[in-house]
C-alpha cells in the first residue's frame, strides 16, 4: 500500500473532523487524472516520476487507450501538515459528457470538490455542468487552474499577458457561480413574498415588488473563487508544480520583511511594489507598473522555463538550484529531455500535491460540517416535505449533523452506484507471499503431480494403438465445456458513504426502496423491530447482510472489519438487493434519499442479439449485469422481443458493448444500427407551397380529399366520417357509442413547457389519483406552488378564441399520463373533475369540501384510447408530441343492461396504469358475466378504447403531419485554419451553426451548432479526421425540432410540376427518416423497387 499503512488509515477514519471527502471535476482533457496522479504519488503509492504518465486511477484498458476517464474511482490518501493529520477520500470523475452520470454518483458522496480548469481553454461546457452539479448537491468547490505551462510554451504569452488571461478565467468561473447564486436568491425571495401576500390579505393587487432586494441582502462573498481567499491554486500537474498565494506570501514575508497578512491581500490584484520607498501601492494598471503577482510570482516561473526549456542555460540552472536550496540528481541535469530536469526542480520547489492538499484541508468542510439545508434536501423525496415526515424520521436529522460513530447512533448509508470487480481482485482471493514451509510443501505436490503425469503418459502410449484417433479427439472435446463453466466471475461492490453510525462486517440493515414511506413502515412494523429480525410484508422494504467491507484504494481493495461514520467505502454482498442506488439504514424511520441528478439523458438505442441463438440466456444475464454496473445505461425488452440497450452517447455505447462482449456476457453479439427516436406531430396548414407560391383553395380541398379517400384499417367506412375541417366522427362496432375528435397543433412554447414539466405532471397525476380514491396525502407546499405556476404559465401561453378556458378543460396528458400531448374536454354537457383539483383542495383546506363532479361511465376508456393513440402515431408508430385532441361529442346509448355498463366501467379501472395498454381485452375477459348480456363485439369499454384510439389517429391524419427529430447541441473548439472543414462536416450532416465566437487571448474558436441525432453517428471521428485532431466536438441532447418538409408531399400545382418534375424524386429528408423507421419496425413501406423495367436483351445474339 505504499508509505501509509492500513493501520494508520484505520486510525484516521475514527476522527471525522479531519476527514475530507472530495471529488475532482472538470471538462474532458483538463488534467483531472494527471492531478490525481500527483496527489497519489505524494503518498508513495506510485513513483513521482510516473505521475501523469501512469494515470493510476484509470484502471480500465479502454480508459488507457482512449486517454479519457470513463468510471469514477476512489482512493484514500494521508496528508499531514504541522501537528494535524488528515484522511482524504479522493474520487476521480470523468469529464466526457457521455459519462456525466458517473459525476453525479461521485458528487453525492462528497462534501467538497476540486474544479480543474485548463488555463488555455478556460470555462468549457462541461465545466459549467459540473459547477451546477456541485451547486445542486450543496457541496463546496475549490479551483485549480491547470496547464499554466501551455501559456508559456504554446501561446508564448508574457507573464503580464498571462496574468490578464488568468484574471479573465477567474471572472468566467465566478460568472457561472454568480448565475447559480442569483437564481437561488430570487427563488427564495419570490417564495418569501408569496408567503407575505398569503399572510396579509389586505395588500392591494397593484403592489409592486423589488425582486432584486434579496440580492443586496444576501452574502455571496464566500462563494466566489479568489486567490486571496486561498481557494485557488495555479498549477501545471504534468510538470509537477503548483502554488497558492499563501505559499509565496510566506516566502516573501521572510525575505522582504513585509507582513504576511499584507502580502495575502496585495499579491493578487491591482497592486505594485514601489522600490524607491519600499512600499506596496495601489493602481498598477493606471501607472503602467507590473502587478505584484507578475513581479514576485510569474516572472520567476517564466525565467525558470526560459533557462531550462527554451535556452537550456546550464549556468543559470545551477544558480537557480543553489538559490532555491534543492538537490537535483546528475542524471536529471544531463538528461536529453529538458522536461525531466524541469520536473525535478519544480516538484521540489513548488510541489503541486502540497499546494492542493493544504488548500483542501483548509477550505473544504469535514463530514461534521454538513449543513442542515443539505440534510433536509436529501431526506425530502418527491412531493413530501421535511416537516410532514414522522417525528422519529425528523430526529434522524441530528444523527446526520453529528456524524456520530457511537453504538447508539443509527446506521445510515447511501449507495450511489454498483461497480463490477473481478473476483481475483478481491483481497480474500489475492495471492499473498509464501513462507518457506509452504514453498517446500508446494514443491512436493508439484513433484507428485509430475510423476503421476509421466505414468499416465506411458499408459497412454501403451493403449494408443488400440484406440482410434477420433475417440481421442472426442474425449478432449468433451472436457472443454467443463473448463469453460469455471470462468472468472464478476462480483458487484457497492460504492457508498456512511452518514451516521459504525458499520461492521456481516451486519444486517434495511434496504429502503425509492418509494418507501417511513410513516407506513413504522405503522406496519412492531415497536423495537430491527433488521436482524425477519421483515414482514412492508412495501419497498427488505433486509440484507453486508458480507464484506472494503477500503477503496484505486485499483486495489483492502478488507476492513468495521468503518465509522463520515467515510467512503465499498460494500460486498448487495448485488441481490440493490440495482443501481439505494439507502441502507438500521432504522426503519429513515426515508430514502432523493434520487441523483443526471445531466445527460440516455438517447442512443441499439438492439442486441447473440451471434448464436443458443447463447441467448448468457446475453440476458450479461445485459442484466451491465444494467446494474452502469448508472446511466438502460436495458429494455421491446414488444417485438428485441433486447435494446439505451446509452448517453457514442463513446458510452462503445464502452457498454465492449463490457457486454468481454466481461458480462462473454459471447459474440450482433448489434443493430442505432435506433433513432422520432416524434410525430401536426402543424398549422401551410400558406405557401414548396416553391413559395400562395396556396389556393384548390389544393386545400385536394389534400382533404386525399385524406378522406385513404382506407381506414379495421373499420368500415359507414362507422366513421371526416369533415372538411378535420373533425372525425367514429362509432363503436356495436353502434352504442360515438365520439367526435379534432386534432389541433399545440404552440411550441406549450410543448416545451409540458416536456420540461413531465416530473411535475406525474406528481400531479399521483395526487389526483389519491384524491379520487379518498386517501390522505401530505403534499409538499412547493409542489403545489409549482403546479399552480404550471397552470398559470399554460393559461398565459394558450391565448386566443380557440383556446378559451382550455386549461380548465384539460382531461388528461399523454402518453403515459405525463407526456407533451393534451386531451381536451369540449363536450357541452359534461363537467368532469379538473386535473387541477388538488389546487381546489388546497384552497378549501379540507378534502371533504373539495368539489367532486361525478365521472361518466367509461370516462377512463376515453383516456386510455387517447393514451394508446399518443403512444404510437400513424406515421411510423412513434410517440406523438405537441398535439391537442379535442373531444367535441361523446354519446353512449344505454341499450345494454345497466349492470353490464356498470361492470364495464368498474372493470376498466384496471386500465388506469399505462402498463396495461398491451391488451385491454385480457383484463376485461377475466370478468364473469352472463352470456346474454355480453355483446358479440366484446365489452363496451374495450370497444370504446379502440374507437377513441382510431378516432385520434384519423383526426391526426386529417391535419398536415410532420416528423420531429431529436437534436444535439454541438460545441466545437477549433483553430482558425480548420474552421472551413468544420463547417463542411456540419453542412454535410444537416447541422446548423447558431453562433461562433473567438476565445480572447487564444486562436481558438467556439462554434455552437445543432445537429440531428440521426446524423451524429461517426460525427466526432469524421471531424477529428478532417481537422487532423485540431477540433473536438461535445454533443449533448438538447431538444426536439420539427422537420420542415412534409413526408407525404406530392406536386399538385403547375409551378411545383415545373420545378420538381412529375415524379418529384428529389431527396425528401422526412420521408427518408420515416421509411427507415417503418422498415425497421416491419411496417409497410411504399416504395418502387423497380421502375421502367424493360426486358434485358443481348444485342450480340439479335443482330
Amino acid at each position: 500500500m505504499g508509505a501509509t499503512s492500513l493501520e494508520k488509515i484505520k486510525a484516521l477514519q475514527r476522527n471525522p473532523a479531519n476527514i475530507r471527502n472530495l471529488c475532482i471535476l472538470a471538462h474532458v482533457d483538463h488534467g483531472k487524472t494527471t492531478l490525481a496522479d500527483c496527489l497519489v504519488a505524494s503518498n508513495g503509492i506510485i513513483s513521482s516520476r510516473l505521475a501523469g504518465k501512469l494515470r493510476y486511477l484509470d484502471s480500465r484498458e479502454d480508459e488507457q487507450v482512449r486517454g479519457i476517464t470513463m468510471k469514477s474511482s476512489a482512493i484514500s490518501l494521508h496528508y499531514s501538515t504541522g501537528d494535524q493529520e488528515y484522511l482524504l477520500n479522493l474520487i476521480d470523475s470523468p469529464g466526457h459528457v457521455d459519462f456525466s452520470s458517473e459525476v453525479s454518483t461521485a458528487v453525492r458522496l462528497c462534501d467538497g470538490a476540486i474544479v480543474v480548469v485548463d488555463a488555455v481553454e478556460g470555462v468549457c461546457p462541461q465545466t459549467q455542468v459540473v459547477l451546477r452539479q456541485a451547486w445542486l448537491e450543496n457541496i463546496r468547490p475549490v479551483l485549480v487552474i491547470n496547464k499554466l505551462d501551455r501559456l508559456i510554451m504554446e501561446l508564448k504569452l508574457t507573464s503580464l499577458e498571462a496574468y490578464t488571461h488568468l484574471q479573465k478565467i477567474l471572472e468566467q468561473v465566478n460568472a457561472v457561480t454568480g448565475t447559480l447564486f442569483t437564481s437561488k436568491v430570487l427563488e427564495e425571495r419570490a417564495e418569501k413574498v408569496k408567503e407575505e401576500v398569503d399572510m396579509d390579505q389586505d395588500l392591494s393587487g397593484d403592489q409592486v415588488y423589488d425582486w432584486s432586494a434579496g440580492l443586496d441582502e444576501a452574502d455571496d462573498s464566500h462563494l466566489y473563487f479568489s486567490p486571496d481567499q486561498g481557494n485557488v491554486v495555479f498549477a501545471s500537474a504534468i510538470d509537477g508544480w503548483g502554488f497558492s498565494i499563501q505559499h509565496f506570501a510566506h516566502i516573501y514575508s521572510q525575505r522582504m520583511g513585509i507582513r504576511r497578512e499584507l502580502l495575502l491581500k496585495t499579491l493578487w490584484g491591482d497592486f505594485y511594489l514601489n522600490t524607491k520607498i519600499k512600499r506596496i501601492m495601489k493602481g498598477a494598471q493606471a501607472k503602467g507598473k507590473k502587478p505584484l503577482f507578475v513581479q514576485l510570482v510569474l516572472d520567476n516561473i517564466w525565467s525558470l522555463y526560459d533557462a531550462v526549456v527554451s535556452r537550456r542555460d546550464n549556468q543559470k540552472v545551477e544558480k537557480v538550484v543553489t538559490s532555491l536550496g534543492i538537490k537535483v540528481m546528475t542524471r536529471d541535469l544531463r538528461h536529453s529531455d529538458p522536461k525531466v530536469l524541469l520536473y525535478a526542480i519544480c516538484s521540489q520547489w513548488l510541489p503541486v500535491s502540497k499546494a492542493v492538499l493544504s488548500m483542501v484541508c483548509e477550505k473544504l468542510p469535514s463530514p461534521l460540517e454538513m449543513t442542515a439545508e443539505r440534510v433536509e434536501k436529501l431526506m425530502s423525496v418527491g412531493t413530501r416535505r421535511f416537516d410532514s415526515l414522522p417525528e422519529r424520521t425528523q430526529e434522524l436529522k441530528t444523527a446526520f449533523l453529528q456524524c456520530s460513530s457511537g453504538t447508539n447512533a443509527p446506521v445510515i448509508i447511501f449507495v450511489s452506484k454498483m461497480f463490477a470487480v473481478d473476483t481475483k481482485a478481491l483481497p480474500q482471493n489475492r495471492q499473498r507471499p509464501l513462507n518457506q514451509e509452504e514453498i517446500a510443501q508446494r514443491r512436493e505436490v508439484a513433484r507428485q503431480k509430475h510423476a503421476e503425469k509421466m505414468a499416465a503418459e506411458s499408459l497412454e502410449r501403451a493403449t494408443h494403438s488400440e484406440r482410434s484417433p477420433g475417440e481421442a479427439k472426442m474425449t478432449s472435446l468433451t472436457l472443454k465445456p467443463e473448463e469453460e463453466e469455471e470462468e472468472q466471475k464478476e462480483v458487484f461492490i457497492a460504492f457508498a458513504r456512511i452518514y451516521s453510525g459504525t458499520v461492521q462486517k456481516r451486519q444486517r440493515v434495511f434496504v429502503l426502496g425509492p418509494k418507501y414511506d417511513p410513516a407506513q413502515g413504522l405503522s406496519l412494523l412492531p415497536e423495537g423491530w430491527s433488521a436482524s429480525d425477519c421483515v414482514p410484508g412492508v412495501p419497498h422494504l427488505s433486509c440484507c447482510t453486508m458480507e464484506n467491507l472494503y477500503l477503496l484504494m484505486g485499483r486495489e481493495l483492502e478488507e476492513l472489519a468495521e468503518i465509522p461514520a463520515g467515510n467512503v467505502l465499498g460494500i460486498g454482498g448487495l448485488e441481490e438487493f440493490v440495482l443501481k442506488t439505494a439507502t441502507l439504514s438500521a432504522s426503519p424511520a429513515c426515508p430514502p434519499f432523493t434520487p441523483l441528478n443526471f445531466e445527460a439523458a440516455p438517447i442512443v438505442r441499439v438492439a442486441v442479439e447473440p451471434k448464436h441463438p443458443s447463447e441467448m440466456p448468457k446475453l440476458v444475464r450479461g445485459m442484466r449485469l451491465l444494467n446494474q454496473a452502469d448508472p446511466c445505461a438502460e436495458v429494455l425488452i421491446q414488444e417485438t422481443g428485441e433486447h435494446v440497450l439505451v446509452t448517453a452517447g457514442e463513446v458510452h455505447l462503445q464502452r457498454c458493448l465492449d463490457d457486454l462482449r468481454e466481461r458480462f456476457a462473454n459471447i459474440e453479439i450482433s448489434v443493430s444500427k442505432p435506433i433513432i427516436p422520432f416524434r410525430e406531430t401536426v402543424v398549422r396548414p401551410p400558406k405557401v407551397d414548396m416553391v413559395n407560391e400562395e396556396l389556393g383553395k384548390q389544393q386545400k380541398f385536394a389534400v382533404i380529399h386525399q385524406v378522406k379517400d385513404e382506407p381506414s384499417q379495421g373499420h368500415s367506412s359507414d362507422c366513421q366520417h371526416v369533415d372538411p375541417d378535420g373533425l372525425v366522427t367514429l362509432s363503436t362496432p356495436n353502434r352504442h357509442a360515438t365520439v367526435c375528435v379534432r386534432a389541433i397543433p399545440l404552440p411550441q412554447e406549450v410543448t416545451v413547457l409540458l416536456e420540461r414539466s413531465s416530473e411535475l405532471i406525474r406528481n400531479l397525476e399521483l395526487i389526483n389519483l389519491s384524491l379520487r380514491e379518498g386517501r390522505t396525502m401530505d403534499i409538499n407546499l412547493r409542489t403545489l406552488e409549482a403546479i399552480a405556476e404550471l397552470k398559470d404559465h399554460l393559461q398565459s401561453l394558450l391565448q386566443g378564441r380557440k383556446w378559451r378556458n382550455a386549461v380548465e378543460r384539460i382531461w388528461a396528458f399523454g402518453p403515459r399520463r405525463y407526456g407533451p400531448n393534451i386531451l381536451l374536454n369540449s363536450i357541452k354537457d359534461y363537467n368532469r373533475p379538473s386535473v387541477w383539483q388538488c389546487l381546489e383542495w388546497r384552497l378549501s383546506n379540507d378534502p371533504a369540501r373539495a368539489p367532486a363532479s361525478p365521472l361518466r361511465d367509461f370516462d377512463n376508456s376515453i383516456v386510455s384510447g387517447f393514451q394508446l393513440a399518443t403512444l404510437s402515431g400513424p406515421m411510423c408508430e412513434e410517440p406523438l408530441m405537441g398535439v391537442c385532441f379535442s373531444v367535441e361529442r361523446w354519446d353512449v346509448q344505454s341499450s345494454q343492461h345497466p349492470d353490464t355498463l356498470k361492470d364495464d366501467s368498474v372493470s376498466h379501472e384496471a386500465l388506469r396504469e399505462v402498463s396495461s395498454y398491451g391488451n385491454s381485452a385480457d383484463v376485461t375477459s377475466e370478468r364473469k358475466t352472463d352470456a346474454s348480456s355480453v355483446d358479440c363485439y366484446g365489452p363496451v369499454s374495450g370497444q370504446l378504447i379502440a374507437a377513441m384510439k382510431e378516432a385520434c389517429r384519423q383526426a391526426f391524419q386529417a391535419q398536415p403531419r410532420r416528423l420531429m427529430a431529436a437534436m444535439y447541441t454541438c460545441e466545437i473548439m477549433a483553430t482558425a485554419e480548420v474552421l472551413g472543414r468544420v463547417y463542411g462536416v456540419l453542412g454535410k450532416r444537416e447541422g446548423r451553426v447558431l453562433h461562433e465566437e473567438m476565445k480572447e487571448g487564444t486562436d481558438m474558436f467556439i462554434i455552437t451548432a445543432v445537429l440531428p441525432v440521426a446524423e451524429s453517428f461517426g460525427f466526432a471521428d469524421e471531424i477529428r479526421k478532417r481537422t487532423s485532431g485540431l477540433a473536438s466536438p461535445q454533443l449533448v441532447f438538447s431538444h426536439w425540432e420539427v422537420i420542415s418538409s412534409d413526408p407525404y408531399w406530392v406536386p399538385t400545382t403547375e409551378e411545383e410540376y415545373l420545378h420538381f418534375g412529375e415524379k418529384a424524386d428529389s431527396v425528401n429528408q422526412a420521408l427518408k427518416y420515416m421509411n427507415a423507421v417503418r422498415r425497421r419496425k416491419g411496417l409497410y413501406v411504399e416504395e418502387k423497387i423497380v421502375e421502367h423495367a424493360e426486358k434485358q436483351r443481348t444485342l450480340g445474339k439479335n443482330k
